[in-house]
């Protein structure tokens, strides 16, 4: 048990150094920014984020209303540049229409944030393959679509891609089954295509958050009764996903400890299996 203790300990103590904090806010200031599901939730915090620190931001979503409040809240709150740009991901022509126009009106590019998500129910999987066809094409094929349109701009400026995925991604939960098949391809295809860029030696970084349980609205509203886990904070998960695009990360998790619950994971999988059992009881 002591050993296994230290052992844990030792983890501890290296993640806590692996994932210190360099972030310089200034390194923001005049960013080009596209931030993806922005009209509420962690996408709305990381856009007031981006604002206090002087970048040029475009917002995107399906929420025209929404999306004109957030962007004046933006304003107020610093931004360089504030512009919005309806977007439906479900709609296999808007990635690209989005990523073009952003171009046109920043001049470029500097961090393609990609954050927005398909709307699933919290329950047994109803055996409906078209519900996860379709959800794939939101939370999946629209930001292989957006990176792919974005790379060579990206390529010009040294910029960044940053992925908000969910640990729903890198450990098969229960209840949310479609959800978590599509956030398992996004880690899959995101995490090969930084091994590509290291071989083409490109200045591209891509940054892959992964995000624990968020106390957003609709995330609340949707596992009541499904669980008891504790929900974090959406400012904070918007700052440290921010933080891990501008220090160019491979891997961020928040809660930081969801490292180790993922580590324990690959480690111990029928612990998984128990703790899963306890928490959705």
């Amino acid at each position: 048990m002591k050993v296994l203790l230290g052992v844990v300990l030792l983890i501890a103590v290296l993640t806590a150094y692996m994932w210190r904090d360099t972030f310089d806010p200034g390194s923001i200031r005049g960013a080009r920014v596209l931030i993806t599901g922005a009209s509420s939730g962690i996408g709305e915090q990381m856009a007031y984020h981006y604002a206090k620190f002087g970048a040029e931001i475009v917002i995107t979503a399906r929420r025209l209303d929404a999306l004109k409040k957030v962007a004046q809240n933006c304003e107020k709150l610093g931004a360089k540049k504030m512009m919005y740009v309806t977007g439906d991901m479900s709609d296999p022509s808007d990635p690209e229409r989005v990523l073009k126009y952003v171009v046109e009106k920043l001049g470029g590019l500097d961090f393609l944030v990609l954050n927005h998500v398909g709307n699933t129910n919290v329950g047994l999987w109803n055996r409906d393959a078209d519900h996860v066809r379709s959800l794939m094409q939101v939370n999946f094929v629209s930001y292989v679509q957006m990176a792919g349109a974005a790379l060579p701009v990206l390529e010009t400026s040294g910029g960044s891609i940053i992925v908000v995925s969910s640990l729903a991604g890198k450990i098969a939960t229960p209840f949310v089954t479609p959800y978590s098949s599509t956030k398992f391809a996004m880690n899959g295809f995101f995490g090969a295509l930084q091994k590509e860029l290291a071989i083409q030696k490109s200045n591209v970084s891509v940054s892959i958050q992964i995000l624990g349980l968020i106390d957003t609205e609709s995330a609340l509203r949707k596992i009541r009764g499904y669980t008891t886990m504790t929900a974090y904070p959406a400012s904070e998960a918007a700052l440290s996903i921010i933080k891990a695009g501008a220090t160019r990360q491979k891997v961020a998790f928040y809660p930081w400890f969801h490292y180790l619950t993922c580590l324990i994971n690959d480690i111990f999988p029928f612990l998984t299996d128990l703790l899963s059992g306890l928490r959705w009881d």
